[in-house]
Parts: structure tokens; sequence; C-alpha cells
């Protein structure tokens, strides 16, 4: 898996944000990754994999439709075998990668949103 390079407070957000997540997201045990970083986290096989720093997705546009799960707002990109999840609005960009196997792909961000919550603050309007 590529690991982000984030600038700003990325790097530190993210850490905090790998630190705070459950060790089992919609049933499936965190795993190992590789490499090993504290800017990613998975679970599962096939996994969900979750990147914290990443760049703004091309899909995004200020008016884009979200969803929002437990409180946390998302953009969807469907994939050939799934969905990529953008969570937007917050000092660095979160992404998720969720294999259809996980049907509803939504699904674990409901137990992602906790630590999204207290770890990535909103953006400062």
């Amino acid at each position: 898996m590529a690991v982000p390079e984030p600038d700003g407070a990325g790097p530190a957000v993210c850490r905090s944000l790998v630190a705070a997540l459950p060790d089992v997201l919609d049933g499936a045990q965190q795993r190992a990754v590789e490499p090993v970083s504290d800017l990613t986290a998975a679970w599962g096989d096939p996994p969900i994999v979750l990147r914290c720093g990443v760049a703004r997705p091309e899909a995004y546009e200020p008016t884009s439709l979200v969803g929002t799960y437990d409180g946390v707002d998302w953009l969807a990109v469907e994939q050939d075998d799934g969905y990529l999840f953008y969570a937007p609005g917050r000092v660095t960009w979160i992404e998720v990668a969720v294999p259809s196997a996980y049907s509803p792909e939504p699904n674990p961000l409901i137990d992602l949103a906790p630590a999204v919550s207290a770890s990535v603050p909103l953006l400062e309007r």
C-alpha cells in the first residue's frame, strides 16, 4: 500500500487517528500493513484499508454529494470492486477503501466515526 505524505498538521493528526482506530471494523480484525506506517491501517481479508493524509481526490468538488455516517461526512467514489470513501472538510484527507465483499460498503465508516471525530479536526471556516 502506498504511504501518504501529508503536510502541515497532517502527520501528527494522522498518527493520532491511527492510534485511536478500533481493533475490529465491521466484524473484520485489524491486521498488519506493509510497509509499516503510522499513517495507514487495515482490517480483514480482503483488506479494508485506511490511509490518512492523502491528496484531495479529483472526484471532489465543493458541491459534491456526501453521505454522513455517525456525524462524519464521506464522499463515495465507486471502484471496480467496492468503494473509496474520503472524509472532506477536515484538516487532512482520509481515504478508506472498502471492497465489495463488505457490502453494504458504508458500514465500516460507522465504526470509524468516533476515532475520526475525536482525532481529525474539522477545517475552520
